[in-house]
């Protein structure tokens, strides 16, 4: 099973909360009571996305974090490795080092293209996208007596 970590998960709700009112410098208690993670986990995730240029900080009593750039430049898939390392579903596509069967392997370029493929997909949805309101797809109604023509 593909499973981001816990640290993932509320990354994404720390930076969709903190997306809805780029307006202002954000600080790690006021996240965190609006979040409701707890406040040492908000201040080690604000750390590590600083870090990976997610965030910027600024320093003083009115201090605190903001995005670094628009929700709009901030894909999930930099969320993702900012968290957990690079994208990589198997060991060949992280490094073929780590894989015993790596020299008589003959799919691991498939990996690769998978591996890619979901990258992309990841790539291509942005901190913009998780913070549009969710809107449930129509139903769409076919009569049974249509089914069977």
């Amino acid at each position: 099973m593909l499973r981001l970590s816990k640290l993932t998960d509320y990354a994404t709700v720390i930076l969709s909360y903190m997306a809805r009112d780029r307006s202002r410098v954000h600080g790690a208690l006021e996240i965190a009571e609006a979040t409701g993670i707890a406040q040492p986990t908000v201040s080690k995730i604000l750390k590590i996305l600083l870090k990976a240029g997610v965030l910027s900080s600024m320093r003083g009593a009115k201090g605190g974090y903001a995005l670094a750039r628009e929700p709009s430049r901030i894909t999930v898939a930099t969320v993702i490795s900012a968290l957990e390392g690079p994208i990589a579903l198997t060991e060949c596509t992280a490094s073929h080092k780590g894989c015993d069967q790596a020299s008589g392997c003959r799919i691991q370029g498939n990996w690769h293209l998978i591996n890619q493929k979901i990258a992309n997909a990841l790539e291509s949805v942005t901190l913009a996208d998780l913070i549009m309101p969710f809107k449930q797809p129509e139903e769409v109604s076919i009569p049974v007596n249509q089914l069977f023509r």
